[in-house]
């Protein structure tokens, strides 16, 4: 009669915690849908600071412009500065080649001297070169504005063969593009002046 008692107990036991777990399960099933489900109740102000942070106020804003002035206002002297510097540098260059291109001009054409042209140094047809285009210097010196400069050649007289010249560079805005004129003659020196060097001699001050 034990073995048959203890086995009714535990049918009983079983039974009851059948029916516990019938009844949590029906009870955490209402309730988990309702707390995963459960619609967001928003913080009051929540949605006024979010909207603060993503945001920049008027002042920030004015801060920002007034530093990107100042660095504007710093750099822009600087670079106008650069600019002039290297268009004065790259005349003097132009010029140095100019004469170099004339000395071998007239090595290589006697009889006609110095060329009285820049179109008669450069040339686009050069096989081979002649004395109307002897292919000395590039096509772009030879239009007469390189980098902010203007070139001329004069002084070379109506007589053949030519036996003087003399170029000139004058900065296409000035103060802007350049600050200094330049000139040369047959001598090979670069002068400077602070204005337009319509004649080139040895009174004018040699570049230092």
């Amino acid at each position: 009669m034990q073995p048959l008692a203890h086995f009714a107990q535990l049918l009983r036991f079983s039974a009851f915690s059948l029916q516990n777990r019938c009844c949590a399960a029906r009870f955490w099933g209402k309730l988990i849908p309702e707390v995963q489900y459960a619609p967001h109740q928003p913080i009051p102000g929540e949605d006024m600071k979010t909207r603060k942070q993503k945001g920049f106020s008027l002042i920030e804003l004015l801060i920002v412009v007034a530093i990107i002035l100042i660095i504007a206002a710093i750099a822009i002297p600087n670079l106008l500065r650069a600019r002039i510097s290297a268009n004065e540098a790259s005349a003097v260059g132009s010029l140095r080649t100019l004469n170099t291109a004339q000395i071998s001009y007239n090595s290589t054409y006697p009889n006609v001297g110095y060329a009285a042209t820049l179109a008669a140094l450069s040339g686009t047809n050069c096989n081979p070169p002649t004395s109307a285009g002897a292919c000395l210097i590039d096509t772009q010196l030879a239009s007469g504005v390189k980098s902010g400069y203007s070139f001329v050649i004069s002084g070379t007289g109506s007589t053949t063969p030519v036996s003087s010249y003399q170029f000139r560079a004058d900065p296409l805005t000035p103060n802007q593009t350049g600050v200094r004129f330049f000139c040369t003659f047959a001598d090979g020196v670069i002068r400077a002046g602070t204005a337009s060097l319509t004649t080139c001699d040895g009174s004018v001050t040699p570049l230092q």
